[in-house]
């Protein structure tokens, strides 16, 4: 990979510091991208921020998904904090989830994403 100005030269055998320095431009990046990749990540921090606060809620908004995947996908943003998870002592229970403000911080890589992504649809194909 050549220097984009962003970017070390990645492209370079690794040898002493440009390996370095690589794998300090990589390893945030493919974090980032573990805590956020996949088909429904985004659409479940996006429904939510729209104000699908309750599992079923966030279920019907999001086609396709099921309730085992959500269950699993709430949990691991949970984890990394960015979903908060409530739970009401009522009856019956009743569960919300709601971003934490540190969710907050995804939304200018949210809509840089949705940039590069139309930009990049718009090359592909030509329109």
């Amino acid at each position: 990979m050549k220097s984009t100005g962003l970017l070390v030269d990645c492209g370079a055998p690794p040898t002493g510091d440009s390996h370095t320095d690589c794998h300090k431009v990589i390893m945030p990046v493919r974090d980032a991208l573990d805590v956020i990749s996949g088909k429904w990540k985004l659409p479940i921090i996006i429904a939510v921020s729209r104000g699908h606060n309750r599992f079923r809620d966030i279920e019907r908004s999001i086609p396709k998904i099921t309730s085992k995947v959500l269950s699993k996908e709430l949990k691991d943003l949970e984890t990394h904090k960015l979903i908060r998870r409530t739970v009401y002592n009522t009856q019956p229970v009743q569960v919300e989830y709601t971003l934490t403000p540190y969710a907050a911080t995804l939304e200018s890589v949210i809509v840089a994403l949705q940039q590069w992504g139309l930009q990049h649809r718009k090359k592909i194909l030509g329109k």
